[in-house]
């Protein structure tokens, strides 16, 4: 398939799977005579596990870890636990940091009369 169906089938913008293809992260597809990239349903496959990595927020080169991990077939699931269990706990952690600034904010807000009076706690605190 040409590389819009396949990044129709992934999921993906035409321009993000070319740059996968240009950093390596999937194989750059093979090329028919007229000079068009052809895409395969494996390779689509691929692309598809990247957008749902990237989507759960794994970088650039844990989607390569984990797609090196997805393609061996005697890889050890423990390896790939890792690997999720590490991102698990980075969003845990940025959970943790936006209720925080949650709560803060909430009392600000609740504390600002929120009137025509130049008096506003908010500012007071930013500033």
């Amino acid at each position: 398939m040409n590389i819009s169906a396949a990044s129709k089938a992934a999921g993906l913008p035409v321009k993000t799977v070319r740059y996968y293809a240009d950093i390596g992260l999937v194989e750059a597809p093979s090329r028919t005579e007229a000079g068009y990239r052809c895409y395969d349903d494996a390779t689509v496959r691929k692309l598809t596990f990247v957008r749902r990595s990237r989507a759960f927020g794994f970088t650039i080169e844990e989607c390569r870890e984990l797609l090196g991990l997805y393609q061996d077939q005697d890889r050890n699931s423990a390896e790939v636990k890792k690997i999720a269990s590490v991102r698990l706990e980075q969003i845990e952690e940025k959970q943790r940091e936006l209720q925080s600034l949650h709560d803060e904010l909430a009392h600000l807000v609740k504390s600002c009369r929120g009137d025509h009076r130049p008096d506003c706690p908010i500012i007071n605190y930013l500033g």
